[in-house]
């Protein structure tokens, strides 16, 4: 068990945002969720799987939704609703509990990212459990099913859902994980656009062998990397690259860019135009939510599950969707996925051809070497 100090936490969740691929939340209300935690006197436990028995009761806690405001009208349909005083995910952990009957021992993240790390974090603190070192994604994922439980057959329900305007649902059974997707993504557009949820109650002994050990302390390395190569002015993707056993993908400014919300997400793709050893070529990325797609001059270049990063050169910070503005400066790296998501099934849920592309999944290695 280990003590998350707030340095410790400020690098974890700069670690998921860098993770986290464009997508995962906003790591500013984040950082805003941890010291919350903190001034109220709430300490961040971290705890290995090894050092939790197997019949412990843990959830996964996460808000759902997009970053894309509504329109006007939209919006003039919620004035009249009251606030909840709670942040929707601890709520709807506590639901979860009172359907359960039992209480948790723990909570896990369910991808890594700046925001939803953050909200399992929160929740586990304010509610004294313990915060699992380990990850069912090992990076930041646009889709529910898109997950190491789903892979390994772990029941996604009950699934308890909670808004801020304090609407509750529980979804005790569900067709598919595909099927808790469009039911819960559809509660977050009517709910502008993000809701509270709590899934895959489980014990750790069922959980073992479907996530990733570790999760959380890699990404503290790369919070470190990444704090320590800024604090020293050194250049931020390449020792992140360094770290993470990734390459260099491109380095240029924002050509064009667009944006949308579509069905829950957000959706968009950017170009970029090289500079330097990049002059003369271009570069762009499709995302949902997260970064799914790039095209160097046209031609493929690196495809979900692998991750494709962005360095924002002039903040020197990471960069999430869909921040751009025309001439910005970026850095665009790559990082290998986890060994989970190469299996034939992790490609079948989580490759290009999930996302309406009739192309096969080449490893970054295949194109790159990696660690340069």
């Amino acid at each position: 068990m280990k003590k998350l100090s707030r340095q410790d936490l400020q690098d974890i969740l700069l670690g998921c945002t860098i993770l986290g691929t464009g997508g995962g939340g906003s790591l500013e209300k984040g950082l805003l969720l941890v010291d919350k935690a903190f001034d109220a006197g709430r300490e961040f436990v971290l705890a290995d799987l090894d050092e939790i028995p197997d019949d412990a009761l843990v959830g996964t806690p996460y808000m759902c939704g997009s970053v894309s405001p509504d329109t006007p009208k939209v919006e003039a349909g919620y004035q009249d609703l009251q606030m909840l005083v709670k942040e929707p995910a601890l709520r709807a952990f506590e639901v979860m509990e009172e359907y359960l009957g039992k209480k948790f021992f723990g909570v896990i993240s369910t991808e890594l990212g700046g925001g939803n790390t953050a909200i399992a974090f929160y929740v586990g603190a304010m509610l004294g459990k313990y915060i699992l070192d380990a990850d069912p994604a090992g990076r930041s994922v646009p889709e529910l099913q898109h997950s190491l439980y789903y892979i390994n057959g772990l029941p996604i329900q009950p699934i308890t859902v909670v808004n801020k305007f304090g609407d509750v649902a529980i979804v005790k059974e569900v067709a598919s994980d595909a099927r808790a997707e469009a039911l819960i993504r559809a509660m977050a557009v009517a709910s502008e656009n993000s809701v509270g949820v709590v899934d895959h109650p489980a014990k750790v002994g069922d959980i073992r062998n479907a996530v990733i050990p570790g999760a959380i302390s890699h990404a503290l390395e790369i919070g470190r990397v990444f704090r320590e190569a800024k604090l020293t002015c050194k250049d931020l993707a390449a020792e992140l690259v360094k770290a993470g056993g990734g390459c260099m993908l491109f380095r240029g400014r924002v050509k064009d860019y667009k944006w949308d919300t579509v069905g829950g997400f957000t959706v968009g793709d950017v170009c970029f135009e090289g500079e330097g050893e990049y002059a003369g070529s271009t570069y762009k990325i499709w995302y949902k939510n997260e970064h799914i797609i790039s095209w160097k001059d046209g031609r493929i270049d690196v495809t979900v599950p692998d991750l494709i990063c962005i360095i924002n050169e002039e903040s020197r910070e990471p960069l999430t969707n869909p921040n751009y503005k025309t001439r910005l400066k970026v850095s665009v790296f790559g990082l290998p996925a986890p060994k989970e998501w190469r299996s034939k099934e992790g490609i079948e849920i989580f490759g290009p051809g999930h996302f309406g592309h009739d192309m096969e999944y080449t490893p970054i290695e295949y194109k790159y070497r990696l660690g340069s």
